[in-house]
């Protein structure tokens, strides 16, 4: 056995180092940490080769004294604790004393500084922790880093970094992260004399994300603001029809320190849960501001992982706060229509093009035919046609189907032909300044038919109370491809997937249902072999685990002993599913049961619910309507599809060019 003997400073440093700098993005975390911890507001990050020969951080911080600059370099010196206790309250991002140590340890390292107070700034360089120079030098307040040819010294190291466009990456995605997690600062990012990131520094986070994930992301996020038990959970997730392929957009942060968390994840998907596509993650940008002796962020040499005092308390806090905004702010997606895009006078009445250049007029003024969409009078007088001789309309649009025959005839003269026209307006008599409606040929149900289409919208006076505002109800329309059910509710047309949302409305109910989960006795009991915290966590979980129509007992550790299963599980085998019960319970998951039972119930709805091309009466659409509009749990199918599809009035009078 070879000599027991102390290592020299030099191996040390660098062993110590290589817990800490692995590649040129630990770097830039380490000294853009410090900038922030000094209070800077405006920090500039520059790198070329990705980071590998060259690394610049600059910030107008309160800089670093010139007697000081020497023991900052030395390990474990820090300004941020002095005594244990310290420990506990930690709210800076930095406190190990080990960053600088391990960056000069494998880099050369320059550092311009000046304080505020100080009439000059001080010029430090030192490499491979041997000091080069030490000066008087004139520079702006606060401090830039310098840091050249890392991994010099340690050629087996070097080896080991990646192509300078993956390590550049590495370093931009950092930044992003830190720029997120602090709105308050203004970041720029440089790479190879590029500017690839700049953000406001205004302190709002919604800024901070648009700059780093851009508008398509940012316009698809919801805002989250939750108080659990002292805990507070701010920040933004995503809806659930734009979540991503995989896990790279969740961002969480704890007292502003991003950090990695299965837990949290954990947490973030189950608040998901049978709202999103299989395969699909949500993102979010989360904010957890919790008391400094709850996390222990002393586990780490990165610090990138944190230990909470309560994880299942941590987890309830992430659960209810994304449900809670998914429940407020996950409003039934609307259809955009394209405003930029408008029909031509003859692409919208098929008119084709006139080989005499000569322009095509119509017999009505412009301002007739797009006159103001509310008219005085509720009933249109006959259509009078005011198309010119020469011009035709080629298309005529048929109509569509109505659910009473009496109706359509009725209403048949004034929807039959898509053409221009406009309406005659009964003059009511000197007399009488609230007159009635001038009586036509339509009869008065054909007239409420009509009004509710709304061609003409504005009623008598005498027949509105203002005081007494109702929130307006949904009333079926018709059904398209026999699949999608239109529907009017006050200035919004709603589609509706008919399969999706009986589909959606039995899963609901079969979960809710007690009788599904009633344990069926097994004959022999099932002896399973669980590790030892899987075996703890049934243990202490037998009232959970019996709700879900489990019957079990413990019995020698780490075996426990299966009696009962729930009828629903059929043939599927009962040691999976306590094995992934107790993975579940381990998670601190809200509801712990297990997925295969999810998968159940969405075999059980799909069948039961009505399908596509299925005859369906009004009376049944009308039904199914009401049970799902108001519903908050019923906004997706279990397979993640939406429900309900809504589009304004506007819109659609944006692309008949009835308003501008």
């Amino acid at each position: 056995m070879s000599e027991i003997k102390v290592l020299s400073k030099e191996v040390s440093e660098l062993i110590a180092a290589g817990e800490v700098i692995d590649r040129p993005a630990s770097i830039i975390k380490e000294l853009l940490e410090n900038s922030i911890d000094a209070g800077a507001s405006v920090i500039t990050v520059e790198i070329k080769n990705g980071g590998r020969t060259y690394i610049r951080v600059t910030d107008n911080g309160k800089g670093i004294a010139a007697d000081e600059l020497p023991t900052a370099f030395l390990r474990h010196a820090t300004s941020k604790i002095s005594e244990k206790q310290d420990l506990d309250s930690i709210m800076t991002l930095g406190f190990r004393g080990e960053a600088l140590a391990s960056i000069c340890a494998v880099g050369k390292v320059d550092v311009l500084t000046k304080r505020r107070e100080d009439d000059y700034g001080t010029h430090y360089a030192i490499e491979g922790a041997r000091e080069t120079a030490f000066e008087e030098s004139g520079c702006p307040d606060g401090t830039t880093f310098t840091v050249r040819d890392i991994f010099y010294n340690v050629p087996a190291r070097l080896k080991f970094l990646k192509k300078d466009v993956s390590e550049g990456n590495a370093a931009a995605d950092l930044v992003s992260k830190i720029a997120m997690s602090h709105p308050e600062v203004s970041f720029k990012f440089i790479r190879d004399n590029k500017t690839e990131l700049l953000t406001a520094g205004d302190g709002k986070t919604y800024s901070a994300v648009y700059s780093v994930c851009g508008r398509e992301f940012a316009s698809s996020l919801m805002e989250v603001d939750y108080t659990y038990q002292g805990m507070r959970i701010t920040g933004y997730t995503v809806k659930p029809l734009s979540s991503k392929p995989n896990r790279r957009f969740q961002f969480f942060f704890v007292n502003n320190r991003y950090i990695r968390s299965r837990g949290l994840a954990a947490a973030l998907e189950e608040a998901y849960r049978n709202q999103i596509m299989v395969g699909k993650f949500p993102a979010c940008v989360l904010f957890i501001d919790v008391p400094p002796n709850t996390v222990d962020v002393n586990v780490h040499p990165t610090k990138t992982e944190v230990r909470f005092s309560n994880e299942k308390l941590m987890h309830e806090a992430v659960f209810f706060a994304v449900k809670n905004s998914l429940l407020m702010h996950d409003a039934p997606n609307r259809m955009r229509l394209d405003n930029g895009r408008n029909f031509s006078d003859n692409e919208l009445f098929n008119i084709p093009p006139q080989e005499t250049g000569e322009q095509l007029r119509f017999s009505a003024e412009p301002e007739t035919r797009t006159a103001e969409p509310e008219r005085q009078h509720p009933v249109p007088a006959p259509v009078r046609q005011e198309i010119s001789h020469d011009i035709k309309p080629s298309v005529r649009y048929s109509e569509p189907e109505r659910f009473s025959k009496n109706v359509n005839e009725q209403v048949k003269q004034s929807e039959d032909t898509f053409i221009p026209h406009t309406f005659e307006k009964p003059e009511p008599e000197a007399a009488e300044p609230a007159a009635e409606p001038v009586k036509t040929d339509i009869q008065e149900d054909a007239f409420k038919f009509i009004s509710a289409q709304s061609f003409e919208k504005k009623a008598q006076p005498v027949t509105i109370e203002y005081a007494k505002k109702e929130s307006p109800k949904p009333v079926v329309v018709g059904e398209l491809f026999k699949t999608f059910v239109i529907a009017q509710c006050g200035d919004e047309m709603i589609l509706m997937d008919k399969h999706a949302a009986h589909e959606r409305y039995i899963f609901e109910q079969i979960k809710d249902d007690a009788n599904n989960l009633q344990p069926q006795y097994l004959l022999d009991p099932i002896t399973v072999l669980l590790s030892y915290d899987e075996y703890d966590a049934i243990c202490e979980n037998l009232d959970k685990i019996a709700v879900l129509g489990f019957e079990v007992e413990p019995d020698d550790a780490p075996n426990i002993a299966i009696k009962g299963v729930p009828i629903i599980m059929g043939d599927n085998d009962p040691t999976e599913l306590i094995c992934e019960l107790a993975k579940n319970l381990l998670d601190n998951k809200m509801n712990p049961q297990v997925e295969v039972f999810d998968d159940l119930y969405h075999s059980v709805a799909c069948k039961a619910a009505i399908k596509a091309n299925d005859n369906n009466s009004i009376a049944e659409l009308q039904a199914l309507l009401e049970a799902v509009y108001e519903n908050d749990d019923i906004r997706y199918c279990p397979h993640g599809r939406p429900v309900i599809i809504k589009l304004t009035k506007r819109d659609i009078e944006k692309q008949f060019r009835r308003i501008v």
